[in-house]
Parts: structure tokens; sequence; C-alpha cells
């Protein structure tokens, strides 16, 4: 995100900086999309707090990374009892895709696509050239 300003911050709870939550409340969404590392503290906390307090969060599960299975496990059981959704990386390129027809973005899908998602990048490209014929 080279166009996002880096906040400083020494809060391990991100939500807990008011600078952050500044900045978030600034963009006037209602819909928290997280991941990250240590998902049972630099996650689950912050999206623990945020759902306490109304906000829409959804972590992305097979983007973010505990110190062990059973940490990363628990911490999703603690966000969900929290009343957060869980999803993975594809299924929310899904539900943003929603139809091939919307071209808008489907430029920079593909290179997440391509860069990231290994066999599924190669499958796209393969039914991308079979939609395009």
């Amino acid at each position: 995100f080279p166009d996002q300003e880096v906040i400083d911050r020494t809060w391990v709870n991100t939500w807990q900086d008011e600078n952050v939550v500044n900045v978030v409340k600034a963009t006037g969404r209602k819909q928290l999309i997280i991941a990250g590392l240590w998902t049972e503290v630099c996650v689950a906390m912050p999206v623990i707090q945020a759902a306490g307090e109304g906000w829409d969060v959804t972590v992305i599960t097979d983007a973010s990374g505990g110190i062990s299975k059973e940490s990363h496990e628990v911490a999703i059981q603690r966000m969900i009892a929290a009343g957060a959704n869980v999803m993975t990386v594809m299924a929310l390129a899904g539900e943003w895709q929603r139809d091939w027809a919307r071209t808008e973005h489907v430029e920079e899908l593909t290179e997440i696509l391509i860069q990231h998602f290994g066999g599924s990048g190669i499958a796209y490209l393969w039914e991308q050239q079979l939609l395009n014929t």
C-alpha cells in the first residue's frame, strides 16, 4: 500500500490506538477486514474490541497465523464468539469480484491470484482464457 501513511504505534492491540481508529473512521466504512501475524494477539485483540463496539469485522483466517496451529484455531474460536465473521482469501476475492462481467478490478485481482495463489492462480488464467473466447 504505497499510498498509505504509516502509523507508528506501540499498542499491541491496534484498535486501542486512537490514530488508527480515527483513520479507519474517516473512511466512512463500517466493515473491517483483518488479517495478520500472531492470530491470538495482534489479530484477536483488535477484532474482539472492534466487534464489541459494533463494527462488522471479518477475519481472513488463511492470511493470518499464530504461534501454533492450536493457538491460531483457539483465537479464531474466540473471535467468532465475539461476533466476528471468518473467511479465506479466495472466498473474499470471490465475494469482491462476484461476476466476471465486472471488469473494473479484474486486472488487479488477476495479478494477486498469479502472484500469491500458486496452482489456483494458474487455473484462474486458464479459466480467463475460456471466458475470453
